[in-house]
């Protein structure tokens, strides 16, 4: 049996990473996807072959539970909401490796005549999961709104309290680790870990948030990695590093897209989640708005050569996708070049924009990366800015106080006209005024992206 359950992880390895494999392009992602849920089942199949693997009733039940509640959630959930979705299936990963290891102290009395590393890695993992659960938990509630966007600090305070906090949940853990069996020692490091995780996320802005989503993402990865060393469970150690290591990569490139250190994102503070009370451009007031109307937009897109649509969160909010590809294939027909310029951390989370465009069937080759994309923008007729917002914003290039001062932007303001599609004159995430919006090359096009995008269309037919 035990060489039987060897060989079943063995293919669950490769089936994981030929998943992860899959899913770096739109066109195999659902494959890769596929292949990677394989893997997990597989994976939990050979667990269950397990020599002394018992009570069968409690496994079904949560097992039971646990498709009852996922698989619904995730076929019903909308494109706009899929931040907080993934925010908080990640917080349960890491919930569970927390309380496992809760369980682990209790079923071995405390460690006892378990090897000090079987303590240690399960001190970590009770650590890193909470720290993964209560974070993610923030998380998903600034996404949700139920929680305010802006950052929430408190003060000089703020990172005192954190140390301190942190070195409680330490000196706990290695109480433990010496021989201490007490088990409000555990719950001691569960609480402690969780406050953390509440009072580093709290003082974070929205415009930092898809950085928080995969930073957290790798620590439930890192969790579960020290929580198989733990239970000496190999997929759990294989399966944990993929999920550590690749979360690892991508917060740091998204970090990197952003001009901004990891420390510092978790030093928080930055990012007013789009509130009215916004920073304001110097000298933007002065400047006046040029607003257009779907007629004219239209007539714009029509005599363009080459159009370029820069998509935003706007975008996903108003479910503008499909108008948008018929709008391309309208402006396609007559000859005219449309292709679409996606910033790294446009949207709320890592691939947003992609995953939103692959829905409408958008063709791969013509999303742009940002690079590829600002040696496009002085070759482009009409830029068609639908949503985004901080990542268009000038004041990031020209502009030494504005706090997205060096964040690499898409360079709309290099193509010969610009057209933005906005409900209003509101910030993005970044809580600042966008210059973009009174430049001379700028005419904005108020309402639901939709609705607007659907009005350029009608126009489009008659033209």
């Amino acid at each position: 049996m035990n060489t039987l359950v060897s060989v079943l992880y063995i293919v669950a390895f490769v089936l994981f990473i030929y998943g992860l494999m899959g899913m770096t392009g739109p066109r195999t992602a659902v494959r890769g996807n596929w292949i990677a849920a394989a893997g997990m089942a597989v994976a939990v199949v050979a667990t269950l072959l397990l020599p002394g693997m018992g009570n069968w009733p409690l496994i079904a039940l949560g097992l039971g539970i646990g498709a009852v509640i996922g698989v619904p959630a995730a076929r019903r959930v909308k494109m706009t909401a899929m931040p907080q979705m993934v925010a908080l299936f990640n917080g349960v990963g890491g919930g569970a490796v927390a309380l496992i290891a809760w369980v682990e102290f209790r079923v071995t009395t405390g460690y006892e005549a378990e090897p000090r590393y079987v303590a240690i890695a399960s001190l970590f993992a009770a650590i890193v999961g909470s720290v993964s659960f209560w974070g993610s938990g923030i998380a998903f509630g600034k996404l949700q709104e139920i929680l305010p966007g802006r950052p929430v600090t408190l003060g000089r305070l703020q990172q005192p309290l954190n140390i301190v906090v942190l070195t409680a949940a330490v000196v706990c853990a290695v109480i433990i680790a010496s021989g201490g069996r007490s088990e409000l020692l555990i719950i001691g490091v569960l609480v402690a870990a969780g406050l953390i995780g509440v009072m580093v996320v709290l003082p974070i802005g929205g415009a930092d948030m898809p950085v928080v989503i995969s930073l957290l993402n790798a620590f439930t990865g890192l969790s579960a990695a020290a929580m198989g060393l733990a239970l000496d469970n190999t997929a759990l150690i294989v399966a944990g590093m993929i999920v550590g290591a690749s979360g690892s990569i991508l917060t740091n490139l998204m970090a990197q897209a952003m001009n901004r250190s990891i420390p510092a994102i978790l030093a928080g503070g930055f990012g007013g989640g789009g509130d009215a009370g916004a920073a304001t451009v110097s000298g933007a007031g002065d400047r006046p708005v040029r607003s257009t109307s779907t007629a004219d937009a239209a007539i714009q897109l029509a005599y363009a050569g080459r159009v370029m649509v820069v998509p935003g969160y706007g975008l996903a909010v108003a479910q503008a996708q499909h108008a948008v590809r018929e709008m391309a294939d309208l402006l396609e027909a007559k000859g005219i070049d449309v292709a679409y310029a996606v910033h790294p951390v446009a949207g709320r989370m890592p691939g947003h924009m992609n995953v939103l465009l692959a829905e409408a069937d958008v063709p791969y080759e013509a999303l742009k990366e940002m690079d590829e994309s600002n040696s496009a923008f002085p070759q482009v007729d009409v830029s068609l800015v639908i949503g985004a917002n901080d990542v268009t914003n000038p004041a990031a290039q020209s502009d030494p106080s504005s706090p997205i001062y060096g964040m690499p932007i898409l360079h709309v303001t290099s193509s010969r006209s610009v057209i933005v599609l906005k409900r209003s004159m509101g910030s993005g995430f970044a809580g600042i005024d966008n210059a973009l919006f009174t430049d001379a090359k700028t005419a904005m096009l108020f309402g639901d992206a939709k609705e607007s995008v659907a009005g350029i269309v009608e126009e489009l037919k008659t033209l």
